[in-house]
C-alpha cells in the first residue's frame, strides 16, 4: 500500500495547479473567514460628536443624577470614529468611510432636564446615514436604534430611582437640599400624627369635621402611596425577559464559524481527492491491473481513504493556523483536534469512496462531489424553527446519513471547551465510515466488471 499511495502523492506532485489550490482554498476560507469574526467585523463604524458641555447632568426635582459615560457606552457597541464638527461627520459618511454618524447635540441635556417642567421640550439625537447599500444602512440603523432604547432604558430607570426617593421624602419626611439650601419636609405621616394629636384641641363642629377629613387624606395618602414606588420602577421595563436554556448549548458564534469553515475545507479536500482519485484509477484503466495481482479492491480503497485523510488533516490544520492571525485558539486541544479531524476525515472519505466508485470520469465524480456536498453543508446549518417540524425532521433524517454534520459537531465539541462531549459525534462518524465503507466496496465490483 505504501507504494501506492506515493503513486498518488507523485500525480500530485506532477499536477501543481492542482496542489496549489489544495493549499490555496483553506488559506482563503481561512481569511474570509477571520475577516468575517475578528474583533472589530462586528461594529460599524460611525463617526461620533458630542457637543454636549462637559459636566452637564441630567436633573430631577433639583437633584442631579450620576454621570452615566455616554462616550464609552456607545464606542464600546460601534467603532467610534471622533469627529469635531457636523460638516466632518457629513464627510466621514458620504465618503463611505464611516457608515452612519451619530450626533448629541448641545441642548440634549437641557432638553431632557425640561420633561420635568410644565414646557417640556423634545430631546433629539441626529443621526446620518448613507443608504447607497441598504442592507448596511438597516444593519446601522437597527444598531443605533439599540443604542438609544438602551440610552432612552438608563435615563428612565434613573428618572424612576430618583421619583421613588421622592415619592418616599413625601410621605416619610426628610430634607431635601435645593441650590444649597436644604428644606425640610415634614412628609405626609408625620402630617396625619401632628393633626391627629391636635384634634382633641378643636371643638366638635365644622372645624373639626374638616380637620378629620384632612386627617384621613394625609393617612390614606401615606399609605397608598407607597404602592407608586414599585408601579414607577416597574414603568421603566414591563416585561422582564427570564432566558432559560431547556435544549442544546450553543457555541460561541466565533468558535462555531471556525468549525463550519474547517468542516467544510475537510469535506470538499478530502471528498474530491478520494473520489477523484479513485475515479481516476478507472478512467487510466488502472484499476484491474493493479487489483488484478498487485493490491486487494479493499486496500485500493483504504489507500485511497488514507490519502483524503492525510492530505484533509495537513490542509484543515494549515486553515486553523492561519486563523490563529484574527482570533486566539486554544492549541493546548489540539489533540481533540486531531481526533475530530482524523474522524471527520475518515467518514468523509469514505464517502467520497463511494461516490467515486459509483462515477465513470474523474469530471462526472467532481461534479457529483460539489452536488452533494455542497447542499448536505447547507441543510446541516438549517437551525430548529426556521423552517417546519416535519420538515426539519426530514433535513435532520438526511444530515444524519451524510458525515458533514456529525464531523462539524465533533470539530465544534474539540474547539470549544465549554462544549458537549466529542464522544457522540465520533460514534456517529465511525458508524458511517463502516456503512460507506461498505457501500464503496460493494460498488467497486460493479467498477471492476465494466
Amino acid at each position: 500500500m505504501r507504494w501506492l499511495l506515493l503513486k498518488d502523492l507523485q500525480i500530485l506532485r506532477r499536477s501543481p495547479l492542482q496542489a496549489v489550490l489544495l493549499v490555496a482554498y483553506p488559506v482563503l476560507i481561512a481569511v474570509l473567514v477571520g475577516f468575517a469574526i475578528s474583533p472589530e467585523s462586528g461594529k460599524p463604524r460611525v463617526a461620533f460628536l458630542n457637543q454636549i458641555p462637559a459636566g452637564s447632568r441630567v436633573t430631577v426635582g433639583g437633584a442631579q443624577l450620576p454621570a452615566v459615560g455616554v462616550d464609552d457606552r456607545i464606542c464600546r457597541r460601534v467603532q467610534c470614529v471622533r469627529v469635531h464638527s457636523r460638516d466632518e461627520a457629513v464627510k466621514e459618511v458620504e465618503s463611505g468611510d464611516a457608515l452612519a454618524a451619530l450626533i448629541l447635540p448641545s441642548d440634549l441635556v437641557d432638553q431632557i432636564n425640561s420633561l420635568s417642567t410644565p414646557t417640556p421640550g423634545v430631546p433629539k439625537v441626529e443621526v446620518l446615514v448613507n443608504e447607497e447599500n441598504p442592507l448596511k444602512a438597516q444593519a446601522v440603523d437597527d444598531r443605533i436604534t439599540s443604542l438609544l432604547a438602551q440610552a432612552n432604558l438608563l435615563v428612565a430607570k434613573r428618572v424612576a430611582g430618583e421619583g421613588s426617593r421622592f415619592i418616599d421624602l413625601l410621605i416619610n419626611g426628610g430634607n431635601f437640599s435645593v441650590i444649597g439650601a436644604t428644606i425640610e419636609i415634614l412628609g405626609l405621616r408625620n402630617a396625619a400624627k401632628i393633626l391627629t394629636a391636635l384634634r382633641p384641641d378643636v371643638p366638635p363642629g365644622a372645624l373639626r369635621a374638616s380637620l378629620d377629613r384632612v386627617i384621613r387624606f394625609a393617612s390614606l395618602s401615606g399609605e397608598n402611596l407607597n404602592v407608586a414606588i414599585p408601579l414607577i420602577k416597574r414603568l421603566t421595563q414591563p416585561v422582564e425577559v427570564d432566558k432559560q436554556v431547556v435544549s442544546g448549548s450553543s457555541p460561541p458564534l466565533d468558535i462555531f464559524a471556525i468549525a463550519v469553515a474547517a468542516t467544510l475545507t475537510l469535506a470538499f479536500v478530502t471528498i474530491l481527492l478520494v473520489a477523484g482519485s479513485l475515479a481516476l484509477e478507472r478512467e487510466e484503466n488502472a484499476f484491474s491491473r493493479l487489483t488484478r495481482s498487485l493490491v486487494s479492491p479493499s486496500a485500493l480503497l483504504g489507500e485511497k481513504v488514507l490519502l483524503g485523510v492525510g492530505v484533509g488533516l495537513a490542509v484543515t490544520l494549515l486553515m486553523l493556523a492561519g486563523l490563529e492571525i484574527f482570533v486566539s485558539l486554544q492549541w493546548d486541544r489540539i489533540g481533540l483536534w486531531l481526533v475530530a479531524i482524523l474522524a471527520g476525515g475518515a467518514a468523509l472519505g469514505a464517502a467520497g469512496a463511494a461516490l467515486g466508485a459509483a462515477a465513470r470520469e474523474v469530471r462526472a465524480v467532481s461534479l457529483l462531489a460539489f452536488m452533494v456536498t455542497l447542499p448536505i453543508a447547507f441543510l446541516s446549518l438549517v437551525p430548529s424553527g426556521a423552517v417546519g417540524k416535519d420538515l426539519y425532521d426530514a433535513i435532520g433524517v438526511v444530515v444524519a446519513l451524510f458525515p458533514f454534520k456529525p464531523a462539524l459537531d465533533a470539530i465544534t465539541a474539540a474547539l470549544d471547551p465549554a462544549g458537549p462531549s466529542i464522544g457522540g459525534p465520533l460514534v456517529h462518524l465511525a458508524i458511517l465510515t463502516v456503512a460507506y465503507g461498505l457501500v464503496a466496496r460493494l460498488a467497486l465490483r460493479r467498477f471492476a466488471a465494466v
